[in-house]
């Protein structure tokens, strides 16, 4: 299938994104030392969460699932501190990039028959998962992230010729949609 990677990336802005860019999909490279910094468990998920290591599956499941799709955009959203640990910031562009990432998956969904949206960060939908003891509520709409998948972000990012770092005091979160 042919994608419009112009008129998507329009789309992405115009749901509020900061930035946003073509994948390129020959970036995703799936790592397990990025997986295994996942056990430092410094967001206090690991092993506690569906869509986090080790519930979301392992590197080669990923590896697998991301092989269906030959396209994706990166988006982005870029927040301003005033200073090194503006927590304000940090929080307000997280909860800005969670809405527009949920947004453009939902309206992707109407376009197009299959997508893999990979998050930032852990999947909130449920205030405590039901990992390990039953399956997840919400299978068809909670989220693992690009860093669970084994992706390291940043490089991938260069890869894709989208910056990763916007300035000093700036805080940018990440992540993708793949199509088919």
């Amino acid at each position: 299938m042919n994608y419009n990677a112009e008129a998507l990336i329009d789309r992405a802005i115009e749901t509020g994104f900061s930035n946003a860019g073509e994948l390129n999909v020959s970036a995703l490279v799936f790592m397990p030392e990025v997986r295994d910094m996942c056990t430092a468990d410094r967001c206090h998920k690991y092993g506690k969460n569906w869509r986090c290591p080790p519930g979301c599956g392992s590197i080669e499941d990923a590896s697998e699932r991301a092989s269906n799709y030959s396209f994706g955009i990166l988006v982005q959203t870029i927040g301003k501190m005033d200073g090194d640990f503006d927590y304000t910031a940090i929080l307000t562009a997280s909860e800005k990039h969670k809405k527009n990432f949920s947004a453009l998956i939902d309206d992707l969904k109407t376009r197009y028959d299959d997508i893999l949206p990979m998050g930032a960060g852990t999947c909130e939908l449920c205030e405590t998962c039901t990992y390990p003891d039953a399956p997840c509520r919400f299978p068809d709409k909670s989220i693992s992230s690009m860093e669970a998948y084994g992706l390291w972000v940043s490089k991938v990012c260069e890869l894709s010729d989208v910056p990763y770092y916007h300035g000093k005091h700036t805080i940018t979160y990440t992540s993708c949609y793949l199509l088919p």
